[in-house]
């Protein structure tokens, strides 16, 4: 009998897609309540934090996203990795 390897739960690609953009319009959002918050102190603060975090995860795996296709398409195409940039 084959052991089964549990791999975790998979997101669907639109799901996969969206999911920078959530975190960005979180962390909006989370900076627009500590504006309005201003005079609560602590919960201002804890909100501007929170959104800054969102706001910044949200953009770092939008552009690493980015580098890894074009690493990876620079794989797929072999012409492109001879050193050779004439064009």
């Amino acid at each position: 009998m084959r052991a089964m390897v549990h791999r975790g739960p998979h997101l669907s690609r639109p799901v996969y897609e969206v999911l920078p953009w959530i975190y960005i319009a979180c962390g909006v959002a989370a900076l627009v309540a500590s504006y309005l918050l201003a005079g609560r102190g602590v919960v201002s603060v804890a909100a501007g934090v929170l959104g800054l975090l969102g706001l910044v995860a949200g953009m770092v795996v939008l552009l690493r996203r980015r580098d890894y296709r074009a690493l990876r398409s620079q794989y797929a195409d072999p012409d492109s990795l001879t050193g050779n940039d004439e064009r």
